[in-house]
């Protein structure tokens, strides 16, 4: 049922030329250098430490390794990180 109303949702949004990020509650980051990480759309933080973050997402969530980390601001549904970035993944 998820992966109809997914469908039809992206058909939508690129009918009315909306972005899919929002349509589809998705989230987008942007990454600048290997040094700041800015994610839009998220829904929590999962772990917090200076070496390991996990990002909860409308569908899993984000894991960030480095060292340094460090959650220069956060909102609702934004958040910037800081800090020497190794890796990031996307894990379900």
């Amino acid at each position: 049922m998820d992966s109809k109303r997914e469908v039809i949702s992206k058909a939508m949004a690129d009918f009315l030329e909306i972005p899919a990020d929002i349509v589809l509650d998705l989230s987008k980051l942007t990454i600048t250098g290997r040094n700041e990480l800015y994610l839009e759309n998220h829904k929590g933080i999962i772990e917090y430490s200076t070496v390991r973050m996990r990002i909860n997402l409308s569908r899993g969530y984000l894991e960030i390794s480095g060292e340094d980390l460090q959650i220069q601001a956060l909102m609702p549904d934004e958040m910037k990180v800081i800090g020497e970035i190794s890796s990031v993944r996307y894990l379900d």
